[in-house]
Formats: C-alpha cells, structure tokens, sequence
C-alpha cells in the first residue's frame, strides 16, 4: 500500500460528498470554482480494478512529481490488457495508455464526475496581437493541487503581479517563449483578451484638471510655487510680530504678502484670512482654466452645474481670538457683527462662491490635515456621478496664531531646528528630522468632467482618477506606527483609479518631518507599491498647511505630471536609513520608466487618512 502524504486538496471533480458544488463551472473558465474533495488516499490497485472516475497515478514516480489523470472510459484489449482513456484532472486532451490487468497502479479517490472535467488545449500565442489588459494563465493540470499562474500585460509588459513593483516583467517575446514551453511540460495555457467595453455600457465620467492655482510662502501664484520648488527655495520665516514673542518656535510657513491687499477693501473686510487665500487661489484656477474673471455666467456656465469644495480645519483661528480680545477690552458692543460668519470653516467655501457666482453647491471638509486632499476627491466623485459638471476643488487655511503655535510646541510636534543651519527647519525623511513647521495658504484644481472640457476646447494637466480614505483608529494625534491605515488609504485611491502598483510612477509624500509620522507612511508606501518609485516631500519649501496642504500638494502633483519633472526634497540633507524609498534630493527629477499614475498623501491627527491618484493625460 502505498501512503502519501496529506494536505489541504482541491480538485476541479465532483465525488459524492455532501459538500461538493454542482454549479458546473469549469476549472478553465475565468470564474472558476474548485471544490473540495474530502479525502485523498493513495493506494495501489490491479489494472483490473481500474474503473471510469479513478484518479490514477501511472507510475511511483508520478505519485510523487503530482502526476495524475482522471480515468474517463476503460475498453478490454486482450486477456492481459486493457486499454484506459485518459484526462487531466483540471482539464486538458485526452490520452490512451494500455494497463496490465495484474499490474499495479496508484489511485486516489473514486467517483468523480468526469463531464465536469473540460476538453482543452493550450492557445496558440505565435500570431496573437497583445493588448494591455489581456491575461495569459498558465496551470499544471495534471497536478489536482496545482494554482493558476497568471500574467497580466501593463505598459507592454507582463507582470505576475502588477501589485508589486519588485518583479522583473516580460517582454510579448519572452511571454510567447515561456508560454511554449509551459505547453510542452503538462500545463494548459490560456489566453484571456482585454474585454472590449460595449458601446451602451454605463460607466462614471471621467474627471480631469484644467485649472490650478495657489499662494503660498513660496509667494502669490503657481508660477512662484513650481519656481521655488524646482529652486529649492524655502518660504519659512522668522515670526516677527511681538505677539509671538514668548514662544518657544517662532518660525513658520507664512505668506510673503498682504492676502486682504490683493482683494477690493470692501470683500476683504468680510473675509478671514483663510477665506482671502482661498479667492485668490480659486480666481488663478479659474483664470487658468480660461473662464472669465466675472464668474461663471460670463464664462457660458449654468452656475448650477458648477461646485466648490473646500478643505480647512479651522480656516483663521484668529477671528475668535481678536474678538475675544474686543469683549475683554470693549465689552459686547466691541465684538464686529461679522464675528460668527467669519469664524465659521466654511466661510472660505462660501466666499469662493460668492466671488464667482457659483449656486450649484458649496461644501466644505474637515478632515484635520488630510481635509484638502478629501475635499477634492469628493469633488471628483460629484463629477463623476453627475451632480455637477465642474468643481473649483482645494484647501485653505490660516492658523499661525500664537495659541495655536503654542499648543503645537506643548505637544512638542514642531520643529526646533533654526534658520541659521543652512537648510529648511522643515526636514522630511530626515534622519535629523525633528517636528513640523506651521503654515498657511491655499491650493485649488478646477475639475471638469472630461467632456465637459474637451467641448470647450480645454487644456487638459492631468486625470483625477480615484481618491481613498481610512481611519487609523488609534490615537488622538499620533499615527498609528504600522501605517496600516495608510497603507488601505493608498490601495483605495488605487483601486478607485483602475490602476496597480506598478502604474504608479511619482509619490508626493505627506511627509511633515515628524519621525513617527514619515516611518508610517514610509512603510506604507513599500507595503503598497513593493518597490522603487521617485516620492518627494514639499513642507520643506513651504512647512505643513495644515488644511490647505492637500489642496498645494495636488497641485504640485498635476504640475509634476504635466511637465515631467519631480522637485527635490528641500531640508532633506541625509535620508533616514529606516525611511527606505527613493527620496528625490538635490535637483529635480524626470518622470521616467512605464506607467503615469502620481499620488498625492495626506494624513492627519486623529487618524485621517486621504490619498489623490492623479494620471497622465495624453
């Protein structure tokens, strides 16, 4: 008697036991469904006693290389033999082989149900045209318990698993080759085309980005911030003002000019200053998109189809502040009327919506830091569906503020590196990396539904093509250590993208400079992307913005695709050893090798997580 060893068995046969599936489905469909058998016990027997359902090994050697066949049909040959037909157990040609009545075979199992095991043969790949998208599988089917093996072709090449940038892809050749000699060593090769997408299918818009805009302490304008970063440049300052004083830092990311001085007197007197951020970057998104200054009327919108979303926290702690101050000193009558509809988060959303006539819908997201990033992704999801076709999408805010600057030096999150070391105080990725350094300003995308903006003739930066969010669920403001929130944020905005790991080619990392916080998401991004890809960091030019860092952020991550170059990370001397990505230093760098999807991170206290996919248009 012959015993081999036991494992967990799957086979593509039906036996009798009550757990057996009957659906019918085919091992070498794509949906295939392998039940269990419960038993697997090798044992030898005469050719004799060999009957139709026999899963038989033909010789000992086969028995232990995993060669078996499913005995289809037996016809008597002589008085000595008999002749038996044969089948690979998950599928494949048949076979005849003769069989000594009083020799000795191997079987396993009785009675499995033969019409459930298909006739195929290999696909014949020599004049095959390859498409991305197609599959080619490979399986063993003489081995009950083999797996399929499957390549996916992606930017011509083919990945075994497009989840992992570590992998060494093939080219068609090489595919073709490998699929030849699967062929020939007892395995079923099956090509899978790319499904063509029928003309009546109903699918979500595309999104894409037509306009940007920003200020930020790198100065007023895109144009200023691509500039400093491509420089190397950094906009954190000494907090000059006598109300910051006593403060143990005393250094943040501020805008470099006057917001209210921009702005007709009037407007800017009913705006706080995140709101005064917020209208001017949402104007130079507008502008760039080639709308007209007056709003959307004017620019031949339905004002209904139009949105806005914006992210802040706060947006300008300094109106409670100045007008607790007033009740202090003045009493109630000294408290401005405009005090609550100044202080509210949304007042930055309303005010956009004013400036340019929008009444399709005004939102607003807090999300902590991760809110810039959200707000442009629920944006792109209001597109998608329909709900509107255009969307000035972004993040504001203002809270460099002496108690705010206070309560982060309390919670010992702030950087405690000077100007005068040479470098940004801000240091991502850092091994002398320290804390973060506050900031302030605005960062928008003009989002349109693709058809929207081709009609009109559009320039095009890039698609907004997913978004993902999750919760760490595990502290009031520190991240969680295993970046596994992180890591689920990331492969959401992935999957939402229709994209893989090895489609992302640019990473602009959230990266604020504090050490639990960089390790998180450095060990996130391997986990998710499981190889090399370019990731910067921008808080070293322009510290963190808190609300507004999403909104900045995605819109260096669409200028990145658009002209092909990845900024340096400034404040970055010497990489942290247990950081282990490709962190770009120095000087900027191209956007190379296959694939075009960037993602944009964001996280924030409390566990807020949001992740932008942006990809390459054109």
């Amino acid at each position: 008697m012959h015993d081999a060893p036991r494992r967990p068995y799957r086979t593509a046969a039906s036996d009798t036991s009550p757990t057996a599936e009957t659906s019918g489905t085919s091992p070498a469909s794509d949906s295939a469904y392998v039940p269990h058998v419960p038993y697997f016990r090798p044992h030898t027997v005469t050719g004799a006693e060999v009957v139709p359902g026999d899963l038989l090994a033909l010789s000992e050697r086969d028995v232990g290389d995993d060669r078996w066949f499913v005995v289809t049909h037996t016809v008597p040959e002589s008085p000595e033999t008999i002749r038996v037909t044969l089948r690979p157990p998950l599928g494949g040609t048949d076979r005849e082989e003769p069989l000594a009545r009083s020799g000795e075979v191997t079987v396993a199992c009785r009675r499995m149900d033969v019409s459930r095991i298909p006739v195929v043969t290999s696909s014949d790949l020599s004049a095959v045209e390859f498409r991305d998208g197609d599959r080619v599988t490979t399986l063993r089917v003489v081995d009950p318990r083999a797996e399929e093996e499957t390549y996916v072709r992606r930017w011509d090449r083919w990945y075994r698993d497009l989840e992992n940038r570590s992998g060494q892809p093939l080219s068609d050749e090489e595919l073709r080759d490998l699929a030849e000699a699967a062929a020939r060593s007892d395995r079923l090769v099956r090509h899978h085309p790319r499904p063509r997408r029928s003309a009546g299918t109903v699918v979500p818009r595309r999104v894409v980005v037509t306009g940007l805009g920003a200020i930020t302490p790198l100065g007023v304008g895109v144009g200023e911030l691509w500039r400093g970063l491509l420089d190397g440049r950094c906009g954190i300052r000494e907090l000059a003002g006598e109300e910051f004083a006593g403060l143990p830092v005393r250094i943040a990311g501020t805008v470099p000019v006057d917001p209210a001085a921009l702005l007709p007197r009037i407007r800017a007197r009913r705006m706080n200053r995140a709101a005064q951020f917020a209208v001017l970057a949402a104007r130079e998104a507008w502008r760039d998109a080639g709308f007209d200054d007056a709003g959307t009327v004017e620019s031949g919108l339905d004002p209904e189809r139009v949105g806005v979303s914006v992210g802040a926290i706060l947006g300008d702690a300094s109106v409670l502040v100045d007008s607790d101050r007033a009740l202090r000193e003045k009493g109630p009558r000294g408290v401005s009327p405009l005090t609550t509809p100044m202080c509210v988060p949304s007042q930055a959303a309303s005010q956009v919506s004013l400036d340019l006539r929008i009444t399709g819908e005004a939102r607003t997201v807090s999300s902590a830091c991760a809110s810039g990033t959200e707000a442009i992704g629920q944006a792109v999801d209001r597109i998608r569906y329909g709900h509107v076709d255009a969307v000035l999408a972004g993040g504001a805010e203002a809270v460099v503020t002496p108690a705010i600057m206070a309560s982060f030096a309390s919670m010992r999150a702030l950087s405690t590196h000077g100007l005068e070391e040479g470098t940004s105080p801000s240091r991502p990725f850092a091994k002398d990396r320290n804390g973060f350094v506050n900031g302030e300003g605005a960062g928008f995308l003009l989002l349109e539904a693709e058809e929207h903006a081709r009609a009109r003739g559009a320039r095009i930066y890039c698609e907004a093509a997913g978004w993902g969010l999750s919760a760490d669920a595990h502290h009031i403001a520190a991240p969680d250590p295993s970046g596994s929130g992180v890591a689920l944020a990331l492969r959401r905005a992935l999957r939402d993208a229709g994209a893989h790991a090895v489609d992302v080619v640019h990473v602009n990392a959230h990266a604020t400079g504090t050490v639990e916080g960089d390790l998180a998401e450095a060990g996130a991004v391997r986990a998710v992307l499981g190889g090399p890809v370019p990731v910067t960091a921008v808080k070293g030019n322009v510290g963190h913005l808190q609300g507004a860092a999403g909104g900045v952020e995605a819109v260096v991550t669409a200028l990145t695709l658009w002209e092909g170059l990845v900024p340096p990370t400034v404040g970055c001397e010497v990489v942290d050893a247990a950081v282990g990505l490709d962190v770009v230093r120095g000087a900027p760098r191209e956007v190379g090798g296959p694939g075009d999807v960037a993602l944009s991170n964001s996280f924030g206290f409390g566990g807020h997580n949001a992740v932008l996919a942006l990809r390459r248009w054109g």
